[in-house]
């Protein structure tokens, strides 16, 4: 029947080596990091990361404006490629009227399947070229959540490979401990002669 005493690696008893110790420390270490490091590591990412997506949302918005427009192009008459399941935007030439009264007319690209004539809102930057959408508040949420787990994942990674390498090395040495100690007990238990 065996059983377990708990904790032995941290009394001094003449079974415990340095190496026990060093694995029940680093064990220590790697439960605190799991369970504080690591959410830790994805909450300061991922705050870090909301900051810089609402600032460059904020700058985008300041720098671009939307137009509801015409399609006044040809639409192509065979459907785009699909890539990845969705398909992609066309570039066609589209018109609406200005604040002031004026009309203008530039090519953007607008979703797959629109057809002249219809009404479609575009994005224009302050040079006047077709830019894709601001970030919205949700899509700035997803790059804060995906940082987040991102870094959660990559410190318990980390943490994990360090703890393996720990482990492999207290092993070696516990077992060239062993070796040492049993040179010398050895001859006393077979009564043999060291070589």
């Amino acid at each position: 029947m065996r059983t377990r005493v708990r904790g032995w690696r941290w009394r001094h008893n003449p079974l415990r080596r340095r190496s026990d110790v060093v694995e029940a420390w680093t064990a220590l270490a790697v439960t605190v990091l799991l369970l504080l490091g690591a959410p830790l590591a994805g909450v300061l990412t991922g705050w870090w990361a909301h900051g810089e997506a609402r600032a460059v949302a904020a700058r985008e918005r300041a720098d671009r404006h939307e137009v509801r427009a015409v399609v006044v192009g040809r639409t192509p008459d065979t459907p785009p490629s699909v890539e990845g399941g969705s398909r992609r935007p066309t570039p066609v030439a589209v018109r609406w009227t200005e604040p002031g009264g004026g009309t203008r007319t530039a090519v953007a690209r607008v979703p797959a399947g629109t057809h002249t004539g219809d009404t479609v809102d575009v994005w224009f930057d302050a040079h006047g070229h077709n830019a894709p959408a601001p970030p919205t508040e949700s899509a700035v949420w997803q790059h804060t959540l995906s940082m987040g787990v991102a870094a959660t994942g990559g410190t318990v990674a980390v943490v994990l490979l360090a703890h393996g390498v720990v482990r492999r090395v207290s092993l070696r040495h516990r077992l060239d401990e062993w070796d040492r100690d049993w040179a010398l007990t050895e001859p006393q238990w077979t009564r043999r002669r060291p070589a």
